[in-house]
């Protein structure tokens, strides 16, 4: 069976993202001709948050309004409820840096537990309002993950791939991605945003059928 590599970059505290890895599932379940490597790169949609994060409806009025708060969310709230989300952005109390968390995903590659952990994050975050920036929450994920935790516990403390996490930052805006998600399907075709299932299916059948042939 053919493999199809995709390439999502994505924040692991932007909401689209989490309906954008929702759809992308979807649609790799209706295109069962093919075997999937999915690869997670990172994205930050505010690197200048603090290492201990900011409180969360202070980050949010600045940036947005508001006024305009309750709206967005609801808009959320709603989309999620197709893909199966549900949405608790009550519960959010922090707005994290999530440099930590893309630092994790890239430790899971290696594994086979990238999108594992991706979806772990996700789902703590948007519906459980935990504190994803929490170097504890993100050792809990990674246990649960079963990633060898008395490795990665120091690879924290000791910076590990924070440049290399940083420059794949850089690369993706050099590339053009101003925004997420952003898939990349077959090293070729490129998606940006949380499109529809049945957009992603067509994308995956084009460049499958390249890997095919």
């Amino acid at each position: 069976m053919p493999t199809l590599e995709i390439d999502v970059v994505s924040d692991v505290v932007c909401p689209w993202c989490y309906l954008g890895k929702r759809k992308l599932d979807a649609a790799m379940k209706q295109v069962a001709q093919f075997d999937y490597d999915v690869r997670w790169r990172p994205f930050q949609l505010d690197p200048t948050i603090p290492p201990e994060g900011i409180a969360r409806h202070e980050y949010m009025s600045r940036k947005f309004g508001p006024e305009k708060i309750a709206d967005i969310h609801a808009r959320l709230e709603e989309a999620g409820q197709e893909d199966g989300i549900a949405f608790a952005f009550d519960k959010i109390t922090r707005s994290p840096n999530t440099l930590d968390a893309h630092r994790l995903i890239r430790w899971a590659q290696g594994s086979g537990k990238q999108s594992e952990v991706v979806e772990r994050l996700f789902n703590l975050y948007f519906v459980e309002g935990q504190d994803i920036g929490d170097r504890h929450v993100l050792i809990d994920i990674a246990r649960a993950a079963g990633l060898d935790v008395d490795l990665i516990t120091p690879l924290f403390v000791e910076g590990v791939d924070i440049v290399p996490v940083r420059e794949e930052i850089s690369t993706a805006a050099r590339m053009g991605v101003s925004g997420v998600p952003f898939f990349i399907f077959g090293g070729k075709y490129a998606v940006s945003g949380a499109q529809p299932v049945d957009a992603l299916v067509g994308v995956i059948w084009k460049a499958g059928s390249e890997v095919e042939g």
